[in-house]
């Protein structure tokens, strides 16, 4: 193991890491025009210019095009692996700074070299300074011991890829694709049997397939998806293109041409979320732009974190959103960096479903167990491809997402260790144990003045109005409603519904993120397990 010295590790800079890495992303901007220029020279040069040299050129352009095309993939791994390496340096890092405070709280030093001893400023030792001196030392090693492994593991992955940048990036697998609905399991043992050469290939030349199955690993779900971002796109551009070029247009197109704005600004806002330096790396898990858009995005990566949260966002929820919906996601994650400075953590926002945009589409639980299938094989692939011991998994419904979550759970079952449902209408069941996970790991919260309170089931609006309406029920003392059921089922954030609560400050039913809100320290505790 690389041997990482304490004053060395004091003064890293993972941020410098991360940075790094973005540029080796950014490079492939500059792969894209190169061959795109390159091709159009090479149709220009072919439309003037036949015979045996002619065919010859236009052979060399073409291996030149490929060569270009088959680098682009390695970039982004190059980029993965100085996250995934800062990532690491971060963790030591919270794990060395929670080492020197254990030493200031038991009145020790730790000088630059390391070495723990007696504070020569405190007037009298104590016998217990040698006991205590041992435990600093200990969670010191441990400290450096996780950069050393970061720094070794590292190594041998860029090593790598200098290697393959001489003996070829890219190689074709053999025959034989699982189907986008493949158990995980056996896609992982599939993309297990490829080489790296082969599985860069399947990243670029079968991006598609690669970016939506569950099962591979995230790095080369990253890979692939990001490499169709461009695609996505040009493709909405030339829509654009089209329809303006029969201005001026008609209603319909006038709509499209508002859709196509919004997709295009959503797209944008993403990117650019990819392609910064500044927080966590991000890992695109999948992107479809249709309709009102689909995307997974993690901050963090799944597959090398203690914890892993995955956010379900409710209503109206699209592409236009994600960036905003990714923040929740984010907020979460940094209030777990902030109580677990030494631990690794990812956060999901899932948005592989299609989300109502009316109430009349939100009042039905149609689309919640249409996204169910999804979401199951989503935390499969999640528990598959995770390195190591297996993470905590946590998975958060807002809104209407908390009915996505619950009828997941409940018809198909979830690879969670906790479910936590905030803002819920309700969650399909009445009682937190028909959910598959042990109840004490079922939370909730609901803000006292969250309007989805006001979401009452049908047969509680019928007693309602039986109880306005008729004086008799008033006199014998029926109940007007519950109080407890909501409009798909028992309100989770009670105590019938057999689960456990946390509490929420008056924010209403979208400030459960807020940061003077208690229910994000809630969230966070709960992804953590504290």
């Amino acid at each position: 193991m690389t041997t990482v010295g304490y004053a060395q590790l004091w003064g890293a800079d993972p941020g410098a890491w991360r940075a790094a890495g973005a540029g080796w992303a950014g490079l492939t901007a500059l792969v894209d025009r190169r061959a795109a220029e390159l091709g159009g020279r090479g149709a220009a040069m072919a439309a003037g210019w036949s015979g045996a040299a002619a065919t010859a050129a236009n052979a060399r352009m073409s291996g030149l095009g490929t060569d270009l095309a088959s680098v682009r993939p390695a970039l982004v791994e190059a980029d993965q692996a100085l996250a995934e390496f800062a990532a690491r340096i971060s963790a030591a890092k919270g794990q060395l700074a929670a080492a020197v405070a254990l030493a200031d709280a038991a009145g020790l030093a730790v000088d630059r070299d390391g070495r723990v001893g007696a504070d020569p400023a405190r007037s009298q030792p104590s016998e217990r300074d040698g006991p205590r001196a041992a435990r600093v030392a200990a969670a010191l090693r441990t400290a450096l011991d996780v950069a050393g492994a970061a720094d070794q593991a590292t190594a041998a992955k860029l090593a790598e890829l200098a290697a393959a940048a001489s003996g070829g990036w890219q190689e074709p697998p053999p025959p034989g694709r699982p189907g986008p609905s493949a158990d995980p399991a056996l896609v992982r043992a599939w993309w297990a049997g490829l080489t790296p050469a082969q599985r860069r290939w399947l990243a670029a030349h079968e991006a598609a397939l690669v970016g939506r199955l569950d099962g591979v690993p995230v790095v080369a779900r990253d890979q692939a998806n990001r490499l169709l971002l461009g695609v996505h796109r040009a493709e909405l551009l030339a829509q654009r293109e089209q329809l303006l070029a029969r201005m001026p247009p008609a209603p319909v197109e006038a709509a499209r041409l508002h859709w196509l704005a919004g997709r295009l600004a959503g797209l944008d806002s993403l990117t650019d979320r990819l392609t910064g330096a500044a927080g966590p790396r991000a890992y695109l898990l999948g992107l479809d732009p249709a309709g009102e858009g689909r995307v997974v995005v993690a901050l963090g990566d799944p597959d090398h974190s203690d914890r892993v949260l995955t956010y379900v966002p409710g209503m109206t929820a699209g592409l236009d959103d994600a960036p905003g919906e990714l923040g929740r996601a984010g907020r979460v994650l940094g209030r777990c960096a902030e109580l677990a400075p030494g631990e690794r953590s990812a956060a999901v926002l899932w948005l592989d479903y299609d989300a109502p945009d009316f109430l009349h589409e939100a009042v039905t639980a149609g689309q919640a167990r249409d996204a169910g299938p999804a979401l199951h094989r989503f935390q499969e692939g999640l528990r598959t491809t995770h390195e190591g011991p297996p993470a905590r998994q946590t998975v958060l419904g807002h809104s209407y997402g908390s009915l996505v979550v619950g009828t997941a759970a409940r018809e198909h079952g979830l690879a969670a260790d906790a479910l936590v449902f905030v803002g819920s209408p309700g969650v399909g069941v009445e009682h937190a144990a028909e959910l598959r996970v042990p109840p004490d790991e079922v939370w909730a919260s609901s803000a006292s003045d969250d309007v989805i309170r006001l979401a009452r089931s049908p047969d509680d609006l019928a007693r309602r109005a039986l109880f306005n309406a008729s004086p008799l029920a008033a006199a014998l003392g029926w109940p007007a409603h519950s109080g407890h059921e909501l409009w798909f089922g028992r309100d989770p954030a009670t105590p019938g519904f057999g689960g456990r609560v946390f509490p929420s400050g008056r924010h209403g039913h979208t400030g459960y993120w807020d940061a003077d809100n208690p229910a994000l320290d809630g969230m966070a505790r709960i992804v953590l397990g504290r």
